[in-house]
């Protein structure tokens, strides 16, 4: 597969992950989805974005992925979200509450990235 179909790929998956983050956070309001599968699905959708750049063997990326989403998490327990300003979009993808269950969230999407690159790999 060369470069140019690669980024097509992973810009479709990108896409569909994205699309699915939208409608969760429209449409659903439940105490799991919203919640759970939604940050599992965040780790997930930075991932494939990174992908779209990166096409070629990231060693790293799944645990640089899941590192970042880690710091915004931590970065919840400073003030940053209201120095950025409440309702702002960095305000709002800063987040404002920490939660350990957003981590587990965020490591599961981590490791699903890294099972399906070995996947991928395999197929290959």
């Amino acid at each position: 597969m060369n470069g140019k179909h690669k980024k097509a790929v992973f810009a479709g998956i990108f896409s569909a992950i994205l699309a699915a983050e939208i409608l969760i956070a429209l449409f659903v309001h439940d105490g799991f989805v919203r919640p759970y599968l939604g940050d599992v699905l965040a780790v997930m959708c930075v991932y494939f974005f990174a992908r779209i750049i990166f096409t070629e063997k990231p060693r790293f990326l799944s645990p640089f992925v899941t590192a970042f989403a880690f710091a915004v998490e931590f970065l919840q327990l400073t003030p940053l979200s209201d120095l950025l300003g409440k309702g702002s979009v960095l305000s709002v993808i800063v987040g404002g509450t920490f939660d350990v269950k957003d981590l587990i969230c965020y490591l599961v999407g981590g490791i699903i990235c890294l099972v399906g690159e070995f996947t991928v790999k395999s197929v290959q």
